[in-house]
């Protein structure tokens, strides 16, 4: 009996807390500095955000999108835009 009641009270599994944490997101801030006589060589700042991607989209976090490794939109998007700056440049030398 003792162990149905342990069962019961130990009923959030690792997928329930996954799946809190991507509903409401979590964010991980930290910083590391180096220091030698109070003078400061090197910082570096860690920011890890731990979402779903709805939760990201809703918080206004959609970086992926720009991403040319990660989206063909953004890849299609580059390749156009050196296009044009080519043309522009083309046209530049002519009215000179």
């Amino acid at each position: 009996m003792a162990e149905g009641m342990t069962h019961a009270i130990q009923a959030t599994n690792l997928a329930d807390i996954l799946e809190r944490v991507l509903d409401k997101g979590i964010v991980i801030a930290g910083d590391i500095q180096i220091r030698i006589a109070d003078i400061e060589l090197l910082t570096i700042k860690i920011r890890l955000l731990i979402a779903s991607v709805d939760k990201a989209m809703e918080m206004g976090i959609n970086w992926w999108q720009q991403d040319s490794y990660l989206s063909t939109k953004a890849r299609e998007a580059e390749i156009e835009n050196a296009a044009l700056k080519k043309k522009l440049e083309q046209l530049k030398t002519r009215v000179k």
